[in-house]
C-alpha cells in the first residue's frame, strides 16, 4: 500500500477502505508517512468529502491510535456532553454537578481555551487548588465514590487527532465536516463513554456560523455513533450571543455558582436542563426528557447539585469555600464600562467581537502556549431585546492590564448592534438530532 494511490483515489472522488484509513492513520502517527503527503489527501478530502462509513473508520482509526480510557469499574451508564465550543459557554460547571446528583457518573475529560472561545479546565483552575491534573486511576476511584470527576484531557486519547488538527490549522483543511465529526467524536469515544451528548453550537460566536452547517456536523457526528455502537444525541443550540452574561473564566465560575443556587442567568438555566434531560434519558434514569427535566428542576431547587459541587471541589484540592464566598476567587484590579452610543433596542451581539476582547484582556489564548488571567473577561449587562438609552452601560471590562482598557472598550463597544424598533429574542434551543 502506497501513500500516493490513496491521495490519487480521493482527489479523483473514490472511497477509501478501512484498511487504507488505517495505514495512513498509524503511519502518520508512527512519523513514517510525511506531512505533505497526509496534507494533501487532507486537501482532498476537503474538496471531495467522505462518505459516513469512511468517517466512521476515521474516527474509529484515530480513537486506536493511543490509550482507551476504559470506564467499567464504574457502574452505570456512562454519559459524555460535548460542546462544540462558544463565548460565555460555562455549561459543563451547573451541567456536570446537576446530572451527577440525579445519579448518572459523570467521568468527564475537558480541554483549555483558545482564541475566542473559552476552557472548562481554565475556568476550574481559577477556583484556587482545584486539580485538574488527576491520573486515571484516581479519576475512576473518585468517580466511584462521588459520582463526578473533570479532567484535563491527556496526550494518550486519540493522538493521531491531535497530530491531524495541528496539520489541518496550518493548510486550510480545518472546516471539513467530516474531519471536524471525526475529530470530535474520536476523543469523546476514546474517552469512554458508554452514551454522548453533543451541544452543537452555531451564530456569530461558534466555529459553525449557520445553523445549516451545525445541523449537518451533528447529524454527521450522530451517524458516526450509530455505526460504531454509541448513543449519541446532538443539540442545535444558538451562539450568537454570549452565553449568560459573564465572559471570562473566574467570572463565569461566580456566574455558575449563581446558577447552582437558582439565581444565574435564564439562557444559562434552559440549556443545561435541557441537555441535562438528555444525558439523564441516555444515562437511563430517566424515561423521558419532560420528567427527566421536572427531576432536575427539583434537584435545582433542593440544593443537590450545588452539593455535588462542592464535594468535586473538595475531592480535587480546590477551596470549597469559594461556594458561599465567591469573592475568593481572582478579581481584576482595573474595570471599565462599555457604555450605549445611542439609544434604541440591542438588535444583536457580534459574540465573536465580544470573545476576542475578552481574550485581549487577559482571559484567552492567541496561541496554546499563553498564560491567561483567570481574573479577566467581560460582563454584559444588556442582552438582545433589551432596550437601552444613550450612554447607559452595556458591558463592564475586567482586567489587570489597564494599558489595555481603551482599546477593547473601542473593539467591544460596536459589537452590540443597535435598532430603533424592538426585536424578536432569539431562539436558544433550535434543533435536536438522535431520538
Amino acid at each position: 500500500m502506497q501513500m500516493y494511490d490513496l491521495i490519487y483515489k480521493k482527489r479523483n472522488g473514490g472511497e477509501l477502505t478501512r484498511e487504507e484509513i488505517n495505514y495512513f492513520i498509524q503511519g502518520y502517527t508512527a512519523g513514517t508517512i510525511p506531512d505533505y503527503q497526509v496534507s494533501a489527501l487532507m486537501m482532498a478530502i476537503y474538496f471531495q468529502g467522505m462518505t459516513g462509513q469512511e468517517t466512521a473508520d476515521l474516527t474509529m482509526a484515530m480513537v486506536n491510535s493511543g490509550e482507551l480510557i476504559n470506564l467499567e469499574q464504574i457502574p452505570g451508564t456512562k454519559v459524555d456532553k460535548h460542546s462544540t465550543g462558544g463565548v460565555g459557554d460555562k455549561t459543563t460547571l451547573v451541567l456536570a454537578p446537576l446530572v451527577a446528583s440525579a445519579g448518572v457518573p459523570v467521568a468527564k475529560m475537558s480541554g483549555r481555551g483558545l482564541g475566542h472561545t473559552g476552557g472548562t479546565i481554565d475556568k476550574l483552575e481559577s477556583i484556587p487548588g482545584f486539580n485538574v491534573n488527576l491520573q486515571p486511576e484516581a479519576f475512576i476511584k473518585q468517580v466511584r465514590e462521588i459520582g463526578i470527576a473533570l479532567m484535563a484531557q491527556t496526550g494518550i486519547i486519540a493522538p493521531a487527532d491531535k497530530k491531524l488538527y495541528a496539520l489541518r490549522d496550518v493548510t486550510a483543511t480545518v472546516d471539513s465536516i467530516p474531519l471536524i465529526a471525526s475529530s470530535v467524536t474520536s476523543k469523546k469515544i476514546a474517552s469512554g463513554a458508554d452514551a454522548i451528548l453533543l451541544d452543537v453550537k452555531c451564530g456569530s460566536g461558534a466555529f459553525m456560523k449557520t445553523r445549516q452547517e451545525a445541523s449537518a456536523l451533528a447529524k454527521a457526528m450522530v451517524a458516526i455513533g450509530k455505526m460504531v455502537n454509541r448513543r449519541m444525541v446532538a443539540v442545535v443550540t444558538d451562539m450568537g450571543q454570549p452565553l449568560g452574561y459573564a465572559v471570562g473564566n473566574a467570572l463565569e465560575v461566580k456566574e455558575a455558582l449563581a446558577t447552582l443556587k437558582g439565581e444565574g442567568p435564564a439562557d444559562l438555566r434552559e440549556l443545561c436542563l435541557t441537555l441535562g434531560s438528555h444525558m439523564l434519558v441516555l444515562g437511563e434514569v430517566g424515561q423521558d426528557t419532560a420528567s427527566a427535566r421536572d427531576r432536575l428542576e427539583d434537584l435545582l431547587k433542593q440544593g443537590k447539585a450545588l452539593q455535588k459541587f462542592h464535594q468535586l471541589i473538595e475531592a480535587q484540592g480546590g477551596d470549597a469555600s469559594v461556594i458561599d464566598d465567591p469573592d475568593k476567587l481572582p478579581e481584576a484590579s482595573f474595570k471599565c464600562s462599555v457604555t450605549s452610543p445611542e439609544e434604541g433596542f440591542i438588535a444583536e451581539i457580534d459574540t465573536m467581537l465580544v470573545g476576542r476582547a475578552a481574550m485581549l484582556l487577559g482571559a484567552g489564548r492567541a496561541s496554546k502556549d499563553d498564560l491567561i488571567d483567570h481574573a479577566a473577561g467581560i460582563v454584559l449587562t444588556k442582552k438582545p431585546g433589551d432596550f437601552v438609552k444613550k450612554g447607559e452601560e452595556l458591558a463592564v471590562l475586567h482586567t489587570n492590564r489597564e494599558d489595555a482598557l481603551d482599546a477593547v472598550a473601542e473593539l467591544a463597544a460596536p459589537a452590540f448592534k443597535i435598532t430603533s424598533d424592538s426585536p424578536e429574542k432569539p431562539q436558544l434551543i433550535l434543533e435536536t438530532i438522535g431520538w
